[in-house]
């Protein structure tokens, strides 16, 4: 099939072609005018002096020219208007700016050169730095979109693009703390920035820290050490957001007014927070949501169909590989090569080079994994 044929540009309304013809013709007329009343009032062409046939010509030349300009200033105008379709109006706002104060400044750098003798040397030189720095300065206000609208901000009835979540300051709730994993998604360079300690989420931790049950005791220190630990690592800066909405009873719902007051986004492990605190308008960064995106395509017992495309290191191994690219090495498959082979998963390994499945046959031997899911992949 061929390609589709884009569009042609959309034809100028007529009234706006009569009108750039009018203006033309009126240029041309005022031309002849004056070139006419130049000669005379002297009978040049049947009884008309040389003012109306001026007029005349002048007018009979500005409409064929204005028909001609007309029609390339509207196509220029069309072919410029496709260029900029996919130029955001952010942009065009912000390169404007930097072109005024671009010129601004080669006006107020470049007017000495007036007071040269030689007056034609002064225009092209205070032009030549006006251009210049116009020109750089539309570079450096698009380049700075966010910065030059920022200045503005809603007075300029543009908005600077909002932020990303994980650009905003983070409110940590008590289950980020108990469960202790954020260390390592900080470790791992996931998580950098500000984060921000409610005294009620502190005054909750330390309530568990005190309790006379071991395992709320153990929680409530876990989570104490865990922030600690936070404090001291490099890129995170941990603070205690001292704030509190004593008109709120539970400390949920105080974490979600203290992140709508203050723009904050939410970091938690819990779903049932994360759901409601989206629904109430939070940022929310949840880190359960992150953890069930890494987890394993396939666990052990589940069976998956494979197609075994090499023999694998070991006598009678097979690999083939899930969707996602993780090796599958299947026990004595070699002679099933090149066929889809329903396998067992017995083990799943995380290697340096990715993910690693071990599996066998579906059915040798007990364990076969009999009423388990079935998930069927390849390559």
């Amino acid at each position: 099939m061929s390609a589709p044929r884009r569009p042609s540009g959309r034809r100028p309304p007529v009234i706006v072609l009569e009108a750039l013809r009018f203006l033309v013709v009126a240029f041309f007329a005022g031309a002849g005018y004056q070139i006419g009343a130049g000669v005379g009032d002297d009978d040049v062409l049947g009884g008309l002096n040389g003012t109306a046939v001026g007029v005349i010509l002048g007018s009979g030349l500005g409409y064929v020219l204005g028909g001609v300009l007309g029609r390339t200033t509207a196509s220029g105008a069309e072919r410029l208007r496709s260029n900029l379709h996919a130029t955001s109006a952010e942009d065009l706002v912000a390169g404007a700016i930097g072109t005024i104060g671009g010129v601004l400044l080669g006006a107020g750098t470049a007017w000495p050169v007036f007071f040269l003798r030689q007056s034609y040397y002064a225009f092209p030189l205070f032009a030549f730095v006006c251009v210049a720095l116009g020109y750089v300065g539309f570079l450096v206000g698009v380049s700075k979109r966010d910065g030059v609208l920022a200045m503005f901000g809603s007075r300029a009835g543009m908005a600077p693009q909002p932020k990303p979540a994980v650009a905003l300051p983070r409110v940590v709730d008590t289950s980020v703390a108990i469960d202790g994993r954020v260390l390592d998604v900080v470790r791992a360079g996931f998580l950098h920035g500000r984060m921000l300690v409610p005294t009620p989420v502190l005054a909750e931790l330390q309530g568990l820290a005190d309790s006379a049950d071991d395992l709320r005791r153990g929680r409530g220190r876990r989570g104490l050490d865990i922030l600690e630990a936070l404090r001291r690592e490099p890129g995170v800066d941990v603070e205690v957001l001292e704030a509190d909405v004593p008109a709120v009873p539970e400390v949920d719902a105080k974490l979600v007014r203290i992140c709508l007051d203050s723009g904050f986004a939410l970091l938690t492990l819990d779903t049932n927070l994360a759901k409601a605190a989206s629904l109430a308008g939070v940022r929310v960064l949840n880190l359960h949501e992150l953890a069930l995106a890494l987890r394993p395509p396939v666990t052990a017992g589940e069976d998956v169909t494979v197609l075994l495309l090499k023999p694998g290191k070991e006598s009678g191994q097979a690999v083939g590989y899930l969707d996602d690219g993780s090796m599958v090495v299947v026990e004595h498959a070699r002679d099933r090569i090149g066929k889809e082979l329903q396998v067992t998963v017995t083990s799943v390994m995380t290697t340096a080079n990715g993910r690693l499945v071990f599996g066998k046959p579906a059915g040798a031997g007990a364990g076969s994994g009999a009423g388990l899911p079935r998930r069927r992949t390849g390559t």
